[in-house]
């Protein structure tokens, strides 16, 4: 039996991988490896978590002796390496835990996994899930590329920058087998509420203010998180090693625009009078070096490997309420504690 570890897997997108490798693969053992930060949780892999074929390990990535001896005792034949520290405000406030997480944590995983694996790399692979936003911003027209100039404007996005460096580079220099892909803003199910869409449904159902950035103007570009999986799923078994692939839904939206469609929806799936989620909107100082706009070109992944999203933005946008709303326990139970202070701390003007 062979064996995958999927890094971060008890966070947002990571868990969404975790249950399609597992369910989809019952052939290969999925290690879902997971620090447990406050944006990992475990309630995330409950569906599968009897499976014959998955098991879940505690650890730090940035721990460079636990992640030699796993590795030892394990013996992944692949890594997805998704774990990371993600959120923009949160690496303009600490941008230490970002270098460490997420460039020595990646390293760490290349080190152990090319001690492991040596020049035995035919059916071996390490797949680094990185971001648009190492990109930097674009004007109104224009798309991100693979060849795509870095200009990362964040800590955030510096540190994965940084990280696609090195992954890069140990490809170059020690013919270690890697494929990297590059993903808009995620959104669905299991979300935690920092981001943009789960903290308005969440602040929609509790009447609080919808705090938005600036004037609202800003684009990105959005992507259903379950295409998202399918995406990593179709590179990780048939992306050529050394490769980049962008990954985007082609789905442009202003946050002031996606907030007001999000009200209105809310509105209609609450039985509130519609325009009572919008009185709520409430705008706030713009976010330090707040890119302007994201665009992804995934034409590579479609023509080469025949990925293509699933959903319409408007379609994955409804399931996604409907989830947050059928989940309101796990909606409350991940809104308390280090979350409820962080959230005080950087809105406590609302």
């Amino acid at each position: 039996m062979k064996t995958i570890v999927i890094t971060g897997g008890a966070g947002f997108i990571g868990s969404h991988v975790v249950r399609r490798f597992v369910n989809n693969y019952p052939q290969v053992k999925i290690i879902n490896l997971d620090a447990l930060t406050y944006a990992g949780n475990l309630a995330n892999n409950e569906d599968i978590a009897g499976k014959e074929n998955y098991q879940f390990i505690k650890g730090d990535i940035t721990d460079l002796e636990f992640i030699t001896k796993f590795f030892d005792e394990y013996k992944p034949d692949g890594v997805i390496h998704l774990a990371a520290e993600s959120h923009v405000d949160r690496s303009i406030r600490d941008p230490f835990s970002f270098i460490k997480t997420n460039i020595l944590g990646t390293v760490n995983l290349m080190n152990a996994a090319k001690n492991l694996w040596g020049s035995n790399v035919a059916d071996k692979r390490f797949y680094h899930v990185s971001t648009d936003e190492v990109y930097g911003s674009l004007g109104e027209t224009g798309y991100f590329m693979e060849d795509t100039s870095y200009d990362p404007q964040s800590p955030y996005s510096a540190s994965k920058a940084s990280s696609d460096h090195f992954v890069r580079a140990y490809h170059n220099t020690y013919g270690f087998p890697v494929v990297i892909s590059n993903c808009s803003n995620n959104y669905g199910p299991n979300h935690f509420p920092e981001k943009l869409i789960p903290l308005m449904i969440h602040n929609i159902q509790e009447n609080k203010p919808l705090p938005v950035y600036g004037k609202g103007e800003n684009i990105r570009d959005w992507l259903y998180v379950e295409d998202h999986a399918a995406a990593i799923d179709v590179i990780y078994h048939r992306g050529k090693t050394g490769e980049t692939y962008n990954i985007g839904g082609e789905n442009e939206w202003k946050n002031i625009e996606l907030v007001t469609f999000l009200c209105q929806l809310m509105d209609k799936k609450l039985g509130r009078d519609l325009g009572t989620a919008e009185k709520l909107i409430t705008y706030v100082t713009d976010r330090a070096g707040h890119d302007m706009r994201y665009a992804i070109d995934a034409k590579k992944l479609r023509e080469e490997l025949g990925w293509r999203p699933s959903v319409t933005f408007e379609e994955g946008l409804e399931k996604t309420v409907n989830w947050y709303l059928n989940n309101r326990e796990w909606l409350a139970a991940v809104t308390s504690g280090e979350y409820q202070h962080y959230y005080e701390s950087y809105y406590s003007k609302l």
